[in-house]
């Protein structure tokens, strides 16, 4: 039954990757316009529109995206035996830390919410390379399989 399972499992878990993805280089997106509004713009209209979009995002794309992702990966890895492979050990200390931006990004979602953000739109435009390098490196990982500590 796995076996049968398992190409339909995988085929998912790269779709809800996919769907993190676009959240995780989007949103920061969001924060560099949101940020970049006028001074004393915070309830404006435009604000008002960012927060719903950057929450909507969160909650409606990113966060059921990630939890899928998670899932369907520990099932696979399990299944497939890559748990042992070192080229997975270090894929694995990359999703946490893209794990761990998501977190990051949950939390200035808040801020921006409460109007409490306090960081300019150039420091979001750095932020929104943190999800692309970690996602390079993932996916290197995932396709040429290095062969260290294995």
């Amino acid at each position: 039954m796995a076996d049968t399972l398992y190409p339909w499992i995988k085929a998912i878990h790269v779709i809800a990757v996919i769907s993190w993805m676009a959240g995780l280089l989007y949103l920061p997106r969001l924060f560099v316009y949101h940020a970049s509004l006028p001074e004393g713009a915070a309830s404006s209209a435009q604000s008002e529109t960012f927060k719903v979009m950057e929450r909507r995002l969160m909650k409606a794309i990113m966060n059921p995206a990630m939890i899928v992702t998670w899932l369907l990966g520990l099932f696979l890895v399990w299944q497939s035996g890559f748990y042992a492979s070192g080229w997975m050990q270090a894929k694995f200390a990359l999703v946490l830390a893209m794990s761990g931006c998501h977190g990051w990004f949950s939390r200035m979602v808040k801020d921006f919410a409460a109007d409490r953000n306090a960081r300019t739109h150039r420091f979001y435009r750095m932020v929104n390379e943190v999800p692309t390098l970690l996602m390079v490196a993932i996916v290197i990982l995932v396709i040429v399989k290095p062969g260290f500590g294995s």
